[in-house]
């Protein structure tokens, strides 16, 4: 049953929320939720061991679709291949919560990491795609109205590439972010949410330092027990090194988007790059924007994890 439909449109070159209208829940479904670069493909491919209780590589853009993202071809195509999944559908979102649809018997995992952790690899990400990438979403941002311009090209030095962020909003109303919806807003979002007993906040640091706990605590929330002797190879095919060597089999379609293809989605995988990388003056301003937009039980929580600070649905604020 729908808890709360969409509160909000957003539309940027990458995601087009209103592709969720044709969305039809099944009752088992799983909603997969991040900013970007905060660990979105790595829980899908743990969520897809679990399912699929294998080590196996698949294709994870085509067993987990991510509905909102509007330079993956025609949205029919996406439900159709949605509607004929037989096995227990995860699904990838990059939306804030408040774009999307909520249903009681939708299992949502928001996935979130430290903002200039996120920031990095935000930097890699944005600034590694192909020329006809580039066009790609230059096209899509001239042909909407809302979003009304070509992609930006962002500095090479990620430092820059901070300053822009945490000063330029994608979305109306909002004041950072750029290319996407505002970090800060989305992580409000979902922490107002982490009470509902269909919503679990994962945090990054959490599965670097417990990737075996961290998935005990996914496999339960989702209600999928996994044998024994098959549990530690669910494990190794979810950490960074697994993941990165078999890049071409899990996330093909990176061939055509990035230069270097799957080695320049899968970078590094690691913390704490930003602190040889931003001055004191950028660390007055992510705090800054910390103190305004967080609680102090989200910043702490976003900043060390579950393991620093406790489970968030106990966080007072």
């Amino acid at each position: 049953m729908l808890i709360r439909a969409a509160q909000r449109e957003y539309r940027t070159w990458s995601l087009d929320s209103r592709r969720w209208a044709n969305y039809k829940p099944r009752p088992d479904d799983i909603v997969i939720a991040t900013a970007p670069k905060c660990g979105t493909t790595w829980t899908q491919q743990i969520v897809s061991s679990l399912v699929f209780q294998d080590a196996q590589a698949r294709p994870i853009p085509k067993v987990s679709p991510w509905i909102d993202a509007r330079f993956r071809g025609f949205s029919e195509e996406l439900f159709a291949n949605l509607d004929t999944q037989a096995h227990r559908r995860f699904i990838k979102t990059h939306l804030p919560v408040d774009g999307l649809p909520l249903y009681d018997e939708v299992r949502y995992i928001h996935v979130a990491r430290d903002g200039r952790d996120a920031l990095m690899s935000m930097h890699n990400h944005f600034t590694g795609y192909t020329p006809n990438q580039f066009e790609n979403f230059d096209q899509i941002g001239l042909l909407d109205p809302v979003v009304a311009r070509p992609y930006p090209r962002f500095p090479s030095d990620p430092a820059e590439f901070f300053r822009v962020w945490i000063t330029t909003p994608a979305v109306s109303g909002q004041t950072e972010g750029t290319p996407s919806p505002s970090f800060f807003d989305l992580e409000v979002g979902y922490w107002s949410e982490r009470r509902r007993t269909n919503f679990l906040l994962v945090h990054y640091n959490d599965l670097k330092a417990d990737l075996d706990g961290e998935m005990r605590r996914i496999s339960s929330f989702l209600g999928i027990p996994v044998g024994e002797p098959v549990w530690p190879s669910l494990v190794g095919a979810a950490n960074f090194q697994a993941m990165q060597a078999a890049g071409e089999d899990l996330m093909p379609q990176t061939k055509a988007l990035f230069a270097e293809g799957p080695k320049r989605f899968f970078n590094k995988g690691v913390n704490g790059r930003w602190r040889n990388v931003l001055t004191e003056h950028d660390l007055t301003l992510y705090d800054a924007k910390v103190r305004e937009k967080f609680s102090p039980g989200l910043a702490a929580w976003l900043e060390g994890g579950r393991h620093a600070t406790g489970d968030p649905r106990l966080s007072p604020d």
